[in-house]
């Protein structure tokens, strides 16, 4: 007889925290901002493209991860010509999230310009240097079909 697993909360320092254990589609999924209203998320993943545009972010991919993942409601992936370019594209990108009102964002790997994740809640940003971009081809983990409850072999 196979267990379905629910989502567990948990408190840690005042906040709490939600993880969904789930095979394939995650039917608990949820994004950070569930009760702000659903277009919460289109209008961050707008405002998040504009600001990508105006730094001349190239090769621009969203993906709609909605009930794939709880990490939030779209990823989008973007490269920089340099590491150079890749810094100023999050720290523009940064400002404009702060000044359009979206929560604090979390950043990794601002210092060595290679890969820059930015965690805006909803939408979770990544700005790679091209080849580290093609190492690591999260489009392609990203677009993979989901699977049915059995697995593939």
């Amino acid at each position: 007889m196979r267990r379905i697993r629910k989502p567990v909360l948990f408190k840690m320092k005042g906040m709490n925290l939600t993880t969904v254990h789930a095979k394939g589609v995650a039917p608990f999924a949820y994004s950070r901002s569930m009760e702000r209203g659903d277009d919460t998320a289109a209008k961050a993943l707008k405002l998040v493209l504009e600001s990508l545009e105006d730094s001349k972010a190239e090769n621009v991919t969203s993906i709609n991860i909605t009930g794939k993942s709880a990490l939030g409601d779209y990823m989008v992936v973007v490269t920089g010509r340099s590491s150079r370019h890749v810094m100023a594209i999050a720290d523009h990108l940064i400002d404009d999230v702060k000044a359009g009102g979206l929560d604090h964002p979390r950043i990794e790997g601002l210092e060595t310009g290679d890969w820059v994740l930015i965690d805006c809640g909803d939408i979770i940003v990544h700005i790679f240097r091209p080849e580290i971009r093609e190492f690591y081809n999260l489009e392609k983990m990203w677009a993979a079909p989901d699977l049915d409850e059995e697995t593939v072999h």
